[in-house]
């Protein structure tokens, strides 16, 4: 039988764990209908800001729901290769599309530094897609670290 302990983690635990991943899965919701996709993400540990590039096509499920101001909860997680240790943020709030002309110096450097993955899948056409920056200054932000006793 293992034993778990659950901590919760200090403001600056989250904000080097949030500036050390680069991916997480965020949930859109409106009304009583959630949809949730897997993000890459940039992190301002001073600010606590999230910067996010969201591509979609026009007519796509993604595109109505971040159209329609929803309420949102980002979960970026990890756990150790030997699964004694597991953490967890989640970050609560409404996310602020921006509009490349009124983007200001710093939202230019911190899109600058957003990682982004590998390689990027597409069933349209490039220029058919929709390329929004996302800026997600959560309202909750809250983190929690459980280490695992296995023996």
């Amino acid at each position: 039988m293992s034993l778990a302990q659950e901590t919760e983690m200090s403001e600056s635990q989250v904000d080097d764990f949030l500036s050390t991943n680069e991916t997480g899965v965020i949930s859109l919701a409106r009304e009583d209908e959630p949809y949730s996709l897997p993000i890459s993400y940039g992190y301002d540990g001073d600010s606590r800001t999230f910067y996010m590039r969201l591509v979609s096509t026009p007519e796509s499920q993604k595109r109505a729901f971040l159209g329609s101001n929803p309420h949102v909860r980002l979960v970026v997680y990890d756990e150790s290769d030997d699964g004694t240790l597991y953490r967890s943020v989640v970050a609560a709030g409404e996310l602020t599309e921006i509009e490349p002309a009124e983007m200001s110096v710093e939202d230019i450097e911190q899109y600058g530094e957003t990682r982004r993955p590998l390689f990027e899948i597409w069933g349209s056409e490039k220029d058919e897609l929709d390329i929004q920056l996302y800026k997600f200054q959560p309202a909750e932000l809250t983190g929690r670290r459980t280490e695992v006793d296995r023996e």
